[in-house]
């Protein structure tokens, strides 16, 4: 009996630290971004550790094909590879599409602006000057002054009622990760 019992918690222990692998960490990072409405806080030790992991897994690639190890073996570090970028690369570009879609929205509400890593605020920046100079010379320049913002509908609006804001009141899926039995979130 206490067999089974310190057999459990090993299999307990060992799935734990298979969910929490960088690779478990980006699927799950990944997942949450794409299915969020809005941008989520960008994880910087993740990026960085995983940009690190990469960079020894293509020298040890190298590594293998001079020294003539298995093909297989290398084979097996390249898809591990593969995945890992496929993954970083995702999460990235699901980023920059809400910045892009979001863009003003995110620039003045604090709290957004401060969930974007530095490369992600500087793109921003640039992005929404390059889009107002856009509007501007093919658009906004050509109507009457009361209609030249890219920001209100007109002079009249007292609110910024051009600029998109996401959808949080919108369905969001999850998933457990162990059994929870009936289960049912408050409405507030």
């Amino acid at each position: 009996m206490d067999s089974d019992a310190g057999l459990g918690s090993t299999a307990d222990d060992y799935e734990s630290l298979l969910s929490t692998t960088d690779a478990e960490l980006w699927k799950s990072a990944w997942r949450n971004e794409k299915a969020a409405p809005e941008i989520l806080k960008y994880d910087v030790d993740l990026i960085q550790r995983s940009r690190q992991q990469i960079q020894l897994m293509e020298e040890m690639a190298d590594e293998f094909n001079k020294n003539g190890v298995d093909p297989l073996t290398v084979s097996l570090y390249q898809m591990d590879l593969d995945r890992t970028m496929f993954l970083m690369r995702s999460y990235l570009r699901t980023r920059l599409q809400k910045i892009e879609k979001y863009v003003f929205h995110i620039q003045k509400t604090a709290e957004q602006w401060n969930r974007l890593s530095r490369q992600e605020q500087k793109f921003a920046k640039r992005y929404a000057t390059d889009l107002e100079h856009h509007l501007d010379q093919s658009v906004l320049s050509k109507l009457p002054d009361q209609y030249r913002s890219h920001l209100r509908q007109s002079a009249a609006s007292e609110e910024d009622d051009m600029v998109p804001e996401p959808k949080l009141d919108t369905y969001v899926i999850c998933k457990s990760k162990k059994y929870l039995g009936s289960f049912q979130l408050d409405d507030g």
